[in-house]
């Protein structure tokens, strides 16, 4: 039987439906490397994507998102 399942926080989630007994030996092998690109360089592409943003945006998002108060207003 082959499964292809995957990672989630440490833990590797099998497919809905799908049950192995506890105790059962599987061996996991990875079928993609994980990305050896820093944080920023993927996310690069993203940055000046909203055009009308505060200019606090990033050190507020929590207010502008839920209206927590502002950090530094």
């Amino acid at each position: 039987m082959s499964i292809t399942a995957t990672v989630e926080n440490d833990a590797i989630k099998l497919p809905a439906g799908v049950h192995l007994p506890d105790g059962t030996t599987v061996r996991v092998e990875p079928l993609t490397e994980p990305s050896s690109e820093s944080f920023g360089k993927r996310y690069a592409k993203f940055i000046g994507a909203v055009k009308d943003a505060p200019s606090d945006l990033a050190e507020n998002h929590n207010h502008y998102l839920y209206g927590t108060p502002k950090r530094n207003p």
